[in-house]
């Protein structure tokens, strides 16, 4: 079981992965049996197909940053809930390219010192040049 530093310190060591946009590092911390629903509830289960399916992301999608917003831990369960905030380059259609912010929480489940459950939400919505939209499912 990890303690609190622990996970706050594999955390750490993680957003500094996705801070460098170095996908093995993100996925250096992920179980072999890992569960990942993204916003859209599409269902990923094993870390083989985590990377195949993120691997055109991380090479499409350079200009991307998470900043953590707000992190809850829950030593006995092994779980965190991270809230975060997304930007990027808009995939939006009609505001393609143009900066993006996208907030949401994670809820992360541990086995060991791996995660074995990512499941990711999103607000409806999303914030271009002051502009709040109406968030659609083509990412």
């Amino acid at each position: 079981m990890l303690s609190r530093s622990e996970i706050e310190k594999l955390l750490g060591d993680w957003n500094r992965a996705w801070d460098r946009h170095d996908l093995d590092g993100v996925m250096q911390l992920f179980h072999e049996d890992i569960i990942f629903e993204n916003w859209t509830g599409a269902r990923i289960k094993g870390k083989a197909r985590l990377l195949a399916a993120w691997a055109p992301w991380f090479k499409n999608h350079g200009g991307f940053k998470f900043t953590p917003e707000d992190t809850f831990i829950d030593e006995p369960q092994q779980k965190v809930l991270y809230r975060w905030r997304l930007e990027w380059p808009s995939l939006e259609g009609g505001f393609e390219g143009k900066a993006e912010t996208r907030c949401g929480v994670d809820i992360i489940h541990f086995k060991g010192d791996k995660i074995i459950q990512k499941l990711t939400y999103s607000k409806t919505t999303l914030d271009i040049e002051g502009q709040r939209i109406a968030l659609t499912a083509n990412v």
